[in-house]
């Protein structure tokens, strides 16, 4: 600061130098040159110096002056005025803000306001941003609607704390629009949030604290739209900053406007059918055939009417029934009636029989419509009590409009938003309610039904994201032109959520929306005839109707009662409903118990078809509201064991993001998508998140998807929008490719090689769209493969890059090791080596290829004792050794035990020749019975073993016996005698 008061000083002296030494130049007038004052200094004072117009023009210039203090200021509606240094009322047809500032034209950008375009980081870089700019409206300023990122700042320097407000107007979320503040060291301020709410239906304000100092002003926006459509800009008026220091001059009012006294902090609109030019004190009436809404600045020729230019309606029933049919001029009035070719207002008050009352309601005496009470319905004639056993099913139905319903309310934006005091948009005609003609085609008609909330469908704590509710309205569009009917759902005080879009003419048709939070608090329906601007009412034929709306809620009518489980008591007081896991009887109202693993389609089960079967492998929670899957799965294939998977590893929320897309500006987006495959009560569920606007909206399933942008607008590197759930319900797991309707074709995802089939998830969603009325989907194949780990990445179809071939049913592929069944004892082999030095090793290895994962482990190595072959081969030859030795002397023996007896069977045969039938007398020589044989055998000792052996042999005799030598007792004595003589 102090560098720049010297700078100051010298540029004025160097110029109070100059113009002394131009002694030929004429002397100064006031309107050649202005005050300004130096910077402050340390102790809080300045100085007043003369500034010329235009250099080297004149000379002798005043001298410079004490200045007042820096902390002065002017009260609203006064000026500070330089020459004497004093504060002055502005004049009539000026006003001042005193210690503000504040920008309310804008036909050019004000003084001080900068602005300019840029292609974002991951747009395209050749796109010329340069003309993406905030643009001046006359009444307001505007952004851009394309792809590039356009800023607007101001910068201003405040001597006290400040504050800075602003209206706007941000009715699109296609477009990321942010506001924040930076000092003069380039810091930004602390605040809640940069990022802006949208607006509802009309002009938002915002405040913000600003400190003493430098403080920069960023309004930034950058246009996201994925189908190309027209994008709403985003608006801006009525800008103002306090905590200036002063200012020295009163601001003209702005045509439209007109301020009749002086010292005016502000300037007053011109009523309708007046108008003013810029600084006026008083407003103009217009010419009689002519004419000018509030705040115009000048008047326009009236039209001739047309039958554009007026509506019908209808008054309240009398007590007669009756209504009569009103016609009415669309106000304000624009057109003529005097003009040629003007048409003239049907004359009103033709008496026509009202229509019932709604259901819910019944007629009084008046013939008016009043609700029943709570324990009560009625078919819109007559309230009736509900029958014992019973409750009212409450709810509004509306399908006759005599009257605007209490909680329903209509009203008009003008998308040029002039000052309109039109309040209504649709009007009742009877059987339907209809938008009537607007002041410009371009308005946006709305009609807003506030709900109180919504009682839960299931009871307990283990609620499985079941919907609360529904809303079902009929409706019709007949235009000309390119119009547009949106239906949004309103979650919070601040913003709507777009639901469903028409677009041109559509036949008469029902369209029903689940409500799955009880955070609705409204729903809105708004018919556009046209975006393109135009002064002239060309469509004003186009309308929309909607027939009948009928939703159930809490503090409704009921048009009906629903029969609900008695009490023990059998008392008529209560309706107390059916426990978990039941549903009614039709006929006596008793709770019956549903079949095992099924849950209750809704809170009040009528009927054995309340109860749901669990698809395959799942599980009902305990709730009864839904089917679970506990992660594991059993299969048995080909007559195989059965085979056991365990998913636990992958049942934590998981993110996949799918190829990157470019819009036709080249912006660059992902689609994402959180999974959660499986759990039971206490799972987790995925969830995504719109993170552009103030709603915070998020969904939650088991499968959904966001629409991701990187962006470096907000200090973040992603912003998530747009998100929806895919798949809200486990229909079930199981290997075949389709299960419930929905289909996994297995050319999405082609395996490699012939390998274990793929476990599949299916999963269903209750929303509905236009395009898939019957909701979306989704399938999760889970393949093995062993080799991966659980951080693999999860894989969109090849020919589907975004997950969806036909934008309903999702696919993704999911290949794991923990996608393989659990290892058994089937699944590896032993290898037993050689015998090595007495010892064997036994070791155990997976088949392959491997296609299991935990489970059951590899057994460690065992060690045995063995013994080596060469030890067998000694052993075996020993043992053959020893047995062929006993087998011949066994032979032997034999053999001579049988020599013995062929002997005595021969000697017997010698003693009995000739007498036959006779036995031989003894002999006293023969071989008594008992004796030795021995002395019976042949005397072979002197001979030679094979001598013995050849004398046994002996050629038989004729009849058959070998001839064997004998000795008798005298033979045997002679034979005794000669050998005592040798």
């Amino acid at each position: 600061m102090g560098h720049l008061r010297i700078c100051a000083l010298s540029a004025v002296l160097s110029w109070l130098l100059f113009a002394h030494t131009s002694a030929d130049l004429p002397m100064c007038k006031e309107s050649d040159y202005h005050f300004e004052y130096t910077e402050c200094d340390v102790l809080g004072s300045r100085w007043r110096v003369a500034i010329p117009n235009k250099a080297e023009t004149c000379t002798g210039l005043p001298d410079p002056v004490k200045g007042t203090p820096c902390t002065f200021s002017c009260r609203e509606g006064e000026f500070l005025n330089m020459q004497s240094q004093q504060c002055q009322k502005c004049a009539a047809g000026t006003y001042s803000l005193g210690t503000s500032v504040a920008f309310d034209e804008w036909d050019v950008l004000p003084k001080g306001f900068i602005t300019h375009g840029m292609t974002t980081s991951e747009g395209n870089a050749f796109i010329n941003c340069s003309n993406s700019t905030w643009t001046a409206k006359g009444d307001y300023v505007a952004s851009n609607t394309d792809e590039c990122t356009a800023t607007l700042s101001y910068t201003v320097s405040l001597k006290t704390p400040g504050a800075l407000s602003f209206e706007y107007f941000y009715p699109d979320s296609s477009i990321y629009f942010e506001f924040f503040v930076q000092n003069d060291e380039c810091q930004a301020t602390d605040s809640d949030s940069r990022w802006m709410r949208i607006s509802e239906t009309n002009w938002s304000h915002y405040k913000i604290e600003l400190s003493t100092g430098n403080n920069v002003l960023y309004w930034r926006t950058t246009t996201f739209s994925l189908l190309g459509s027209a994008v709403k800009p985003v608006l801006l008026r009525n800008i103002q900053v306090s905590g200036v220091a002063y200012t020295s001059e009163c601001f003209h009012c702005k045509p439209g406007t007109h301020s009749s006294t002086a010292g005016s902090a502000r300037c007053a609109p011109c009523p309708a059918d007046t108008y003013s030019n810029k600084g006026a004190t008083v407003c103009h009436d217009c010419e009689s055939d002519s004419y000018a809404v509030s705040g115009s600045g000048s008047c326009k020729p009236r039209p001739a009417c047309t039958e554009n230019d007026y509506f019908y309606t209808h008054t309240p029933c009398d007590s007669e029934g009756k209504t009569r049919l009103m016609y009415k001029w669309i106000e304000p009035k624009i057109c003529s009636e005097t003009v040629e070719g003007a048409v003239k207002l049907p004359a009103s008050g033709k008496k026509q029989m009202c229509p019932p009352c709604n259901p819910g309601f019944s007629v009084t005496n008046s013939s008016a419509c009043e609700p029943c009470s709570n324990d009560s319905y009625s078919d819109g004639k007559v309230c009736e009590k509900c029958p014992v056993g019973t409750e009212p099913l409450l709810g509004f139905e509306y399908k006759w409009w005599t009257t605007m319903p209490r909680n329903m309310e209509s009203s008009v934006l003008h998308q040029e938003f002039s000052n309109s005091d039109r309040r209504t948009a649709w009007e009742v005609a009877g059987e339907y309610i209809y938008t009537t003609p607007g002041v410009q085609d371009t308005d946006y008609l709305t009609l807003t039904l506030h709900v109180p909330g919504y009682r839960a469908q299931t009871t307990g704590k283990d609620n499985e994201m079941s919907a609360l509710s529904r809303i079902t309205f009929v409706f019709e569009t007949l235009c000309t032109s390119d119009c547009k009917f949106y239906f949004l759902v309103g979650y919070n005080k601040w913003n709507n959520y777009l639901v469903e879009q028409w677009k041109g003419r559509n036949s008469k048709q029902s369209y029903s929306y689940l409500i799955q939070s009880n955070n609705t608090v409204s729903f809105t329906w708004t018919f556009q005839r046209t975006e393109e601007f135009s002064l002239e009412r060309n469509f004003s034929t186009d309308a929309a109707k909607i027939y009948s709306i009928h939703t159930n809620v809490i503090g409704g009518v009921a048009s009906q009662c629903r029969r609900c489980a008695v009490t023990h008591d059998k008392t008529d007081s209560s309706c107390v409903p059916c426990p978990p896991g039941h549903y009614m009887v039709n006929a006596t109202g008793a709770c019956e118990s549903c079949p095992p693993n099924t849950y209750i389609r809704s809170s009040q089960p009528v009927g054995e078809a309340a109860c749901v079967q669990c698809g395959p492998n799942t599980e009902r929670n305990r709730a009864f509201s839904a089917c679970l899957s506990d992660c594991t799965f059993r299969v048995q294939s080909g007559g195989k064991a059965v085979q056991t998977y365990d998913f636990s590893p992958l049942s934590n929320v998981t993110g996949v993001t799918g190829s990157p897309r470019f819009t036709n500006r080249g912006l660059r987006y992902f689609h994402h998508f959180n999974l959660n495959l499986c759990g039971r009560e206490s799972r987790v569920p995925a969830s995504c998140v719109d993170n552009v606007t103030e709603s915070g909206k998020v969904v939650k399933g088991y499968v959904c998807q966001s629409t991701v942008v990187p962006s470096d607008i907000r200090s973040q590197s992603m912003v998530s929008s747009q998100p929806f759930v895919i798949g809200d319900t486990l229909i079930g797991v199981t290997t075949e490719t389709t299960l419930g309707g929905i289909s996994s074709p297995s050319w999405m995802f082609p395996p490699a090689s012939l390998q274990l089939p793929d476990v599949i998830f299916y999963y269903k969603s209750s929303d509905t769209t236009q395009a898939c009325k019957q909701g979306r989907s989704a399938t999760v194949r889970l393949r093995c493969n062993p080799t991966a780990n659980i951080k693999d990445p999860i894989t969109l179809p090849s020919k589907c890059s975004e997950g969806t071939c036909d934008g309903c049913t999702f696919h993704f592929l999911w290949e794991s090791q923990h996608a393989c069944p659990l290892c058994t004892t089937d699944h590896y082999r032993e290898i037993v080596s050689v015998c090595i030095q007495g010892i064997q090793r036994t070791t155990y290895v997976w088949q392959q290829p491997l296609q299991c994962y935990g489970g059951e482990s590899l057994p460690p190595q065992k060690v045995s004792a063995c013994v080596t072959m060469d030890f067998w081969l000694k052993l075996g030859v020993s043992i053959g050794l020893v047995a062929a030795f006993l087998l011949i002397s066994l032979s032997c023996y034999f053999w001579k035990k049988t020599r013995k007896l062929q002997y005595k069977y021969s000697r017997l045969m010698m003693n009995s020749e000739g007498k036959e039938c006779e036995l031989p007398t003894a002999d006293s020589c023969a071989i008594m019975e008992g004796e030795d044989a021995e002395d019976e055998l042949m005397d072979l000792t002197h001979k030679s073993f094979f001598t013995k052996i050849k004398s046994f042999s002996r050629e038989r005799t004729s009849d058959g016996f070998d001839s064997v030598p004998l000795k008798s007792s005298y033979r045997h004595q002679q034979e005794d005698e000669e050998e005592e003589d040798l």
